[in-house]
């Protein structure tokens, strides 16, 4: 008889949280490194749980991967401390418990922070090891990212014939993230040869039986479920969790109405919780038949449209120009005011406003556009980094832009924080700017990251950033490939000083469907130039450059009227190649932007006039 056999015939229960009983006798570190540290200690929480009534226990290998070890100087140990992990659990069973070998995911809400290739190499190193020390099965468990679970049992299925448990996690009441069904998640994994499919960690026993009404009981797999004991609350810098165990003897006989097989707990789950499990679970008689309800439609209200076209739209269908004038880093609008009102007369198209560029705090740009909206009439294009807010701050930042009617943004990673005001400020990043692109398109499907709907559909213009300002374009040009499959309409470019480059960007993109604005941002002395080209990632400019603003470094007059000069002839290469065309003021300088877009206006009026004179 297997582990596969007896799920056949009854409801088994497992194990409840290593890390909680530890992190509860004040262990507060790698819990993994403890196998070899601290081995008694895992034995007798092994131990602990199987008088409970544990018939499955997991290793203590949840995190023990070259990547989450590393954390801790110790990713040479992967070998050791998974071996030390198996040998530990099977001293504790004794025959009375199954020992499942468990692989932690390592993907959370920025995919772009380790690639699936990393996952497969870190996977398979941990994989081998367990597999080699002689566990009675798999467990795949806290998989935030589907794609890495995907790619993870796959692997796996094919390196063995035991049994394997595949675990998601879920983002909300029945989906995962990024809004796909639990049902649809667990049939996939059913496909992909998991023997027993289903639940863990993030949510308590409420969230997962209400997500479980909605799933049918599998045709080959089984059905398991780890939830958490409850939220957690923070206190005293630790995170408590406090369901009673009576709370979980009630859940768990609601979970076999559902079709559960395996039982067991997450996080805040100790051996009285998985004793209450066994004690309303005590005759293990499984349910084989269930009714599934059905998941409501998603109904998601239009918005109205705007009627203003996109700058996309604009872009393809005649000269573009946007103009970016940053915030105050102090209080007070007064020149700011001044210099967007001067640049609504020099008629350009729009007004973009950075968020705190370079990691430096300005007046929210949020506040600014709303200002410039009302007051002037002018149209903000808003960026919006992954550096200052979390998952949930974006989203949140996301609604209020579309509360204020503000539809076009450009989607960014932004500055690490070391590079500004404040090096000892957090930089957040939960997404990248890939990420982020995906979940404004979400939104204008009406579609939170989670998948649930946010009643309204969003009209978004995604802008999202171009660096060509690299030694090889044809890999940044992948780059603005791979965001566009995310979603974004058009993009901005870093700033651009060679003539000869803004033709290699023509060239290298040409086969795009999106339009791209062209940077280019006036210089104003020769300390500017060294500091752009020395010190800001992205920027590079030519000696020839660098020697014309040197040569009047002791005259402003004069630095300013070259800066303008070099800015012009970056126009006049750009302007026959691309329609979109995107000024950056630098130090509040508008009075160089305002002659720019005039210049610039000007060539378009001679240009027309041309046209009309030969035919």
């Amino acid at each position: 008889m297997g582990l596969l056999d007896d799920l056949k015939e009854r409801i088994v229960i497992a194990d409840g949280a290593m890390g909680t009983l530890l992190y509860a006798h004040g262990i507060d570190r790698c819990f993994e490194e403890l196998n070899v540290t601290k081995p008694e200690e895992i034995v007798h929480i092994h131990e602990a749980y199987i008088e409970s009534g544990a018939e499955v226990i997991q290793t203590n290998t949840y995190g023990a991967n070259y990547v989450k070890l590393a954390r801790y100087g110790l990713q040479d140990d992967v070998k050791k401390i998974n071996e030390a992990a198996v040998g530990l659990a099977k001293r504790a069973a004794k025959g009375r418990a199954y020992v499942l070998g468990t692989i932690g995911g390592l993907r959370s809400t920025n995919k772009s922070a380790i690639s699936l290739e990393e996952v497969k190499r870190t996977f398979r190193e941990q994989l081998y090891v367990l597999l080699n020390e002689g566990v009675d099965g798999l467990l795949l468990e806290t998989y935030y990212d589907f794609e890495e679970l995907q790619t993870v049992l796959s692997i796996a299925r094919k390196e063995t014939t035991l049994p394997i448990i595949a675990h998601v996690t879920l983002h909300d009441i029945g989906v995962l993230q990024h809004g796909m069904p639990l049902a649809e998640a667990l049939t996939e994994l059913e496909r992909l040869g998991a023997d027993v499919v289903g639940l863990n960690c993030h949510l308590g026993p409420y969230h997962m039986l209400r997500s479980l009404e909605e799933v049918p009981i599998p045709t080959r797999a089984f059905l398991s479920v780890y939830p958490n004991a409850s939220l957690p609350q923070y206190r005293d810098g630790r995170f408590i969790y406090e369901t009673s165990e009576q709370y979980f003897e009630e859940t768990a006989r609601a979970f076999r109405e559902q079709g559960v097989r395996l039982i067991g707990g997450c996080c805040g789950t100790t051996p009285k919780h998985i004793a209450a499990i066994a004690r309303a679970l005590s005759d293990r008689t499984p349910v084989y038949k269930k009714e599934v309800k059905q998941r409501h439609p998603i109904v998601v209200q239009e918005e109205k449209q705007t009627t203003a076209p996109s700058l996309a739209d604009i872009a393809r269908t005649r000269r573009s120009i946007i103009v970016e004038l940053d915030p105050p880093k102090k209080l007070g609008l007064t020149t700011f005011l001044e210099g967007a009102k001067a640049l609504k007369e020099a008629n350009i198209d729009a007004l973009t406003l950075a968020d705190n560029s370079l990691a430096t705090p300005r007046i929210s740009n949020v506040a600014v556009g709303t200002i410039v909206k009302q007051q002037l009439g002018m149209r903000p294009l808003i960026h919006i980094t992954c550096r200052d807010r979390n998952l949930i701050g974006l989203q949140s930042h996301l609604m209020g832009l579309h509360t204020l009617g503000m539809t076009d943004v450009l989607a960014l990673t932004g500055d690490p924080s070391k590079v500004g005001d404040f090096p000892g400020a957090t930089s957040v990043y939960d997404l990248s700017s890939f990420d982020l692109i995906s979940l404004i398109r979400q939104f204008n499907e009406g579609l939170s990251y989670s998948g649930k709907p946010l009643g309204q559909k969003t009209n978004f213009s995604i802008a999202a950033a171009f660096n060509p300002n690299v030694r090889h374009l044809d890999k940044a040009v992948k780059r603005i490939e791979k965001k566009i499959e995310c979603g974004a309409h058009y993009f901005l470019t870093q700033p651009l000083y060679s003539e000869k480059q803004i033709e290699d960007v023509y060239e290298a993109t040409k086969h795009l469907p999106t339009p791209i604005y062209i940077g280019i941002m006036p210089l104003t002395s020769a300390r500017n130039a060294d500091f752009l080209h020395h010190e800001v990632p992205g920027i590079t400019l030519s000696d020839d450059i660098r020697n014309r603003m040197a040569m009047c470094a002791n005259d402003r007059v004069q630095s300013t009227k070259e800066g303008l000069a070099i800015a012009k002839a970056l126009i006049d290469a750009a302007f026959d190649l691309f329609q979109g065309i995107y000024l950056i003021t630098p130090f509040l300088r508008y009075d160089m932007t305002v002659e720019l877009v005039r210049y610039i206006h000007e060539k378009e009026r001679l240009a027309k006039e041309r046209t009309v004179y030969y035919g």
